[in-house]
C-alpha cells in the first residue's frame, strides 16, 4: 500500500501577491471571490455582502456596494449594477448559507422542520420555543448548534411527545449536558417554569452523599444535620434574588466534610457520641479541610449527639493586592482603550474601582444603571454611585445594547448587564476571570487592592453602603487599610447636636 505523503504541519503556507485581498485587511491568502476590483480574503468578502445602511441616493435600507470598498454609500439598484446575493426567502441581500437562503432564513427553516409535530404543524406549546431560537443575535452560531448538538436533537423528541416538556423528564435523561442547555431555553421560553437549579442540583447530590454513609445511625445524624441545617440555610438564600450562581458550594463542603469524619470515626472505630477532643485534633491534622466540620460538630454537640467539641474558626488568607501603579495603569487601559470588549472593559473598571466581586459583578441587571441629570448612576449598594466617563458610557451602551453574543434560544431582551452562554442565565464569575486574566488582571489581588484604597478614604458604615458590603467585612478593610474612622461617628453627632 503506498502511504500518503503529508506535508510538515510546521512548513508555512506561502501565497504570492496575487492572492493578497484588495480590501483593507491586504491578507494572503485564497480569495473568497474575485471582484471586478482583484481577489477579496473571506472576512472581508463577508462584510462586505452585509456593508448596509441607507443609500445616499435613493435613502433605503440596502447593501451599499458603490464605490467598491469600505465606503460604499450607494445600493446596486443606484449604482446600476446587478443586484446578487439576494435570499430567496426574504428578499434581503447578505452573504448566503444555503439554497439561495440567508443564515437566518435558513435557520428558521430547519428549526421548524425540528419542531413540527406528527400533524405537520409546530405544537402551539412550543411556538414560544421556535421564535427564541430563531431570534439568535447570530444566526450561522445557531445553525451550527442545530447541526452538531445532542440538545438540538431532543427538539424533535420534543415536537413528537416522547419527550415531555418537564423538568423530571429532563432530569431522568441520560444526556445531562444536553437536556440540561435545552431546559434553560425551556424555561427562557417560558414553554417550563423556572426552579433553583442550584438547590435542586444540591439535594440530587445529597441523596447520592447519604447513601454512601455508614452505619445507620451515623446516616440519621448526618441527614438532620443536612436537613436542618445546612439546606434549610439554603433554602433562606435562595429567597434572595442577589446570591451568586454557585452559592450552594460552601453547603456542599460542609456536608461532604461532616460525611468524611463521620467515615473517620467509624474506620477508628468510634461513634459519635464518643468522639473526644483527641479524636477531633486527630481528624483535624489531616488536612486544611478537615477545619470545615466545625458547622457540623457545632450543631451535633448542640442537639446533644457529640460532647462539646472545640475547633478553630477558618483563618483567612489575606493574599497580595494588586500595585497602585499597576492597578492604575490596568484602570487606564480599560477605560480609554476601545479596541476592548465592553464586558471587559466595564467589569474590570467594576473590579479595580469599586472592589466588586466577580460573583457579584456578573449578576449586575440593566436597572442597576441609570442616568440622571446627564450623570450616569450604578447602584451596587443601598445608595447610586455616579460613574464618570468613559465608564459611564460603556455601561449605558452595554445596558441598552447588551453583549454581542448571549447563546442559542436566549431571550433577545434580557435584565442582566452580562448575559452569559446559557439561555436567560448571567455570565458566570469563573468566566469573567477568565477574560480578565487574558488582560493581566487578577480577580482577588485587584479587588484587594481597590477595598484598601476605599477604605482607607471612607468610614466603614459608608463603605457598606455604597458597595454592599457587609458592616463586618467593611471594619475588616478599614482595618488592613490602616484607617481609623473612630471619630468619625462622634464627629458627625457633634455636629448634628448643634445645628440650629
Amino acid at each position: 500500500m503506498q502511504l500518503r505523503r503529508h506535508r510538515p504541519a510546521d512548513l508555512p503556507v506561502v501565497f504570492t501577491e496575487e492572492h493578497r485581498c484588495v480590501r483593507p485587511l491586504r491578507r494572503a491568502a485564497p480569495p473568497a471571490a474575485r471582484w471586478p476590483e482583484g481577489p477579496v480574503c473571506d472576512p472581508c468578502y463577508t462584510a462586505a455582502l452585509q456593508h448596509r445602511g441607507p443609500c445616499a441616493r435613493c435613502g433605503s435600507q440596502r447593501r451599499l456596494v458603490a464605490p467598491p470598498g469600505p465606503h460604499a454609500d450607494t445600493c446596486a439598484d443606484c449604482a446600476g449594477l446587478p443586484v446578487t446575493h439576494t435570499c430567496t426567502d426574504c428578499g434581503i441581500e447578505d452573504k448566503l448559507y444555503e439554497q439561495n437562503r440567508c443564515a437566518r432564513c435558513s435557520l428558521r427553516r430547519r428549526t421548524t422542520a425540528l419542531l413540527t409535530g406528527a400533524d405537520g404543524q409546530v405544537p402551539a406549546r412550543l411556538a414560544s420555543l421556535l421564535e427564541a431560537i430563531c431570534a439568535a443575535r447570530n444566526p450561522r452560531s445557531a445553525l451550527n448548534w442545530l447541526a452538531r448538538s445532542h440538545g438540538a436533537a431532543l427538539l424533535a423528541d420534543l415536537a413528537a411527545g416522547t419527550l415531555p416538556a418537564t423538568h423530571q423528564a429532563l432530569d431522568a435523561h441520560p444526556r445531562r449536558r444536553a437536556a440540561d442547555f435545552l431546559r434553560h431555553m425551556l424555561t427562557a421560553a417560558d414553554v417550563l417554569a423556572p426552579r433553583d437549579e442550584e438547590l435542586t442540583r444540591t439535594e440530587q447530590w445529597l441523596d447520592d452523599i447519604l447513601h454512601t454513609v455508614t452505619p445507620e445511625t451515623a446516616q440519621r445524624q448526618l441527614r438532620g444535620y443536612a436537613t436542618w441545617q445546612v439546606m434549610r440555610r439554603l433554602r433562606a438564600s435562595a429567597q434572595r434574588a442577589a446570591r451568586p450562581r454557585s452559592y450552594t458550594g460552601h453547603a456542599r463542603r460542609n456536608i461532604r466534610a461532616a460525611a468524611e469524619f463521620l467515615a473517620w470515626l467509624h474506620a477508628h472505630d468510634r461513634a459519635l457520641t464518643e468522639c473526644t477532643q483527641a479524636d477531633a485534633d486527630a481528624w483535624l491534622a489531616t488536612g486544611p479541610a478537615a477545619g470545615q466540620v466545625r458547622d457540623f460538630l457545632t450543631w451535633a454537640a448542640r442537639h446533644g449527639h457529640s460532647p462539646t467539641l472545640t475547633v478553630a474558626g477558618p483563618t483567612h488568607n489575606t493574599g497580595t493586592a494588586t500595585s497602585p501603579d499597576q492597578r492604575w495603569t490596568l484602570t487606564a487601559r480599560l477605560l480609554h482603550d476601545e479596541t476592548l470588549d465592553p464586558t471587559d472593559r466595564s467589569a474590570g473598571c467594576l473590579l479595580l474601582l469599586y472592589g466588586q466581586q466577580l460573583s457579584r459583578i456578573a449578576t449586575i441587571t440593566t436597572n442597576q444603571v441609570a442616568t440622571r441629570d446627564g450623570t450616569v448612576h450604578v447602584q451596587l449598594g443601598e445608595h447610586d454611585i455616579p460613574v464618570p466617563d468613559p465608564l459611564g458610557k460603556v455601561l449605558t451602551e452595554l445596558a441598552r445594547n447588551g453583549r454581542a453574543y448571549t447563546g442559542t434560544g436566549s431571550p433577545t431582551q434580557t435584565d442582566w448587564l452580562f448575559p452569559g452562554g446559557l439561555p436567560g442565565k448571567p455570565i458566570t464569575a469563573s468566566r469573567l476571570g477568565e477574560r480578565l486574566r487574558a488582560l493581566g488582571i487578577s480577580a482577588q489581588a485587584g479587588r484587594r487592592a481597590a477595598l484598601i484604597d476605599l477604605a482607607a478614604q471612607l468610614p466603614a458604615a459608608m463603605l457598606a453602603d455604597l458597595l454592599g458590603l457587609a458592616p463586618t467585612t467593611a471594619v475588616k478593610w478599614m482595618r488592613q487599610a490602616g484607617g481609623d474612622w473612630s471619630g468619625y461617628a462622634a464627629e458627625l453627632a457633634r455636629a448634628r447636636n448643634h445645628q440650629p
